[in-house]
């Protein structure tokens, strides 16, 4: 059974390809299984509104890059198990990736595979290098650079 993906774009500073970033998350759900959850969502919000949660959830007054919000575990009435909700701020993935040299869209996924994996109970801040070890293998195998042709 195929994990169901929700995308909600809550921002209006960039334009963001919702259908391309699920599709991508479907390829990171078929790399790495969600075990028995059913359905999980991705919500691109603008930096106030990031902060809003970091300081809510976290007790940190900043914006961040990504939050992960695993479910309880518990399946719904239905049967249903939500594996959890992840939340990208996208002006502060926009940064990140002009500080990188990187795209936006590439930012995003990676950010994308990141809370995946917080949803999936891996946390590099108390593991001993797992979670950004497995995230490094992700990214090279889903999001793979292109060759850059020099000219002689």
């Amino acid at each position: 059974m195929k994990l169901e993906i929700t995308v909600v774009n809550r921002q209006r500073g960039s334009r963001v390809d919702t259908g391309s970033l699920r599709s991508f998350l479907e390829r990171v759900a078929d790399s790495v299984p969600p075990g028995d959850a059913d359905s999980m969502a991705l919500c691109l919000v603008s930096d106030r509104k990031m902060r809003e949660y970091n300081r809510e959830y976290r007790g940190k007054d900043a914006t961040t890059d990504v939050l992960s919000f695993p479910d309880d575990g518990e399946p719904a009435p239905d049967g249903q198990r939500h594996l959890g909700d992840i939340v990208i701020s996208v002006p502060e993935a926009a940064r990140q990736a002009g500080e990188r040299g990187e795209t936006l869209q590439r930012e995003l996924r990676v950010l994308s595979i990141h809370g995946y994996l917080h949803l999936l109970g891996y946390d590099h801040e108390t593991d001993d290098g797992t979670m950004m070890r497995k995230q490094s293998t992700l990214v090279r195998s889903l999001l793979p650079r292109r060759a850059v042709r020099s000219e002689a």
